[in-house]
């Protein structure tokens, strides 16, 4: 390399200064680096083992089944989002133990049991969760059918307000609800919305998954689909980590309500959120193809 004294602006002291080589030779001295090819098997062991210690693993995700115990969700005829939402789960959960073990399941109930809105999400900030996936049955006027996911994010219109309000409202049942909020109100648009400027952190992952689930229902389960959606919910608001929340159909429409009060249907759901997950997980961990 060639190089020259100069003076150092502002100190009064003078260094050497070397120029860079040119390209060209600087793609011949990369072109005589040993490729991990080259080196000694020991040495490239030790590189590969080093690469995989380094490699980010999805470890736990937390279930949540939405609402539960006196607090029974919205309703069809005869099924109950409580319900059919802690089928879905349950099975969700099922199909993660036997296609991934190296994967901790935690789930925020497992029976017909109430559990505040802010522990469901305490739940897997104690656990250092890397996913929270939390799944619902929607409700809605005459005619409103199909699957929806959702993420923390802003209000675009006023029915993503109008969901997220009825799913937080389920704070109204919870003990000292204002002092476990911070004085929230589930009945204020100006509350909820403020509930969009939280989670930024982890809106991209979020999202992606929720992508993913989305394709799922509209391809190999079959479903119709309403998109995936961004509002203010608690429970995701509260938790540190990507977060998903599905509305699984709408137990107010008589054919949807028929297809998630079934086994079948139930299963179908798990199914698509499963390889959904399955697919969010290989991406991340970059293990797809291996």
């Amino acid at each position: 390399m060639l190089g020259a004294w100069c003076l150092v602006p502002g100190t009064g002291r003078s260094m050497y200064w070397e120029r860079p080589a040119p390209a060209a030779a600087r793609r011949a001295d990369k072109l005589q680096e040993p490729s991990s090819e080259d080196q000694p098997l020991s040495t490239k062991h030790q590189a590969l083992s080093t690469e995989s210690a380094d490699r980010y693993r999805l470890r736990t995700v937390v279930l949540d089944a939405g609402h539960g115990g006196k607090d029974r969700g919205c309703a069809g005829v005869s099924a109950r989002e409580a319900d059919v939402a802690l089928a879905i789960i349950l099975d969700l959960g099922r199909r993660i133990k036997e296609g991934n073990p190296d994967v901790r399941i935690i789930y925020t109930r497992r029976t017909d049991v109430f559990v505040e809105l802010d522990e469901r999400a305490h739940i897997a900030n104690r656990n250092h969760a890397d996913l929270f996936i939390s799944v619902h049955c929607n409700a809605g006027p005459k005619g409103s059918h199909g699957t929806e996911v959702w993420c923390m994010g802003p209000h675009k219109t006023e029915a993503n307000l109008g969901v997220a309000k009825r799913e937080n409202a389920v704070i109204l049942q919870e003990k000292d609800y204002q002092r476990r909020y911070d004085g929230f109100n589930p009945n204020s648009p100006q509350g909820n919305i403020l509930f969009s400027l939280f989670q930024s952190a982890y809106i991209t992952n979020s999202l992606r998954l929720a992508q993913r689930i989305d394709k799922q229902f509209r391809s190999s389960v079959g479903r119709s689909s309403r998109g995936v959606k961004q509002a203010g919910f608690i429970v995701l608001w509260k938790s540190t980590m990507p977060s998903v929340l599905v509305e699984s159909g709408f137990l107010t429409d008589r054919t949807e309500e028929k297809y998630l009060d079934t086994k079948a249907g139930q299963q179908a759901i798990a199914e698509g959120i499963y390889h959904a997950f399955r697919q969010y997980k290989q991406e991340l961990e970059g293990t797809r193809g291996e």
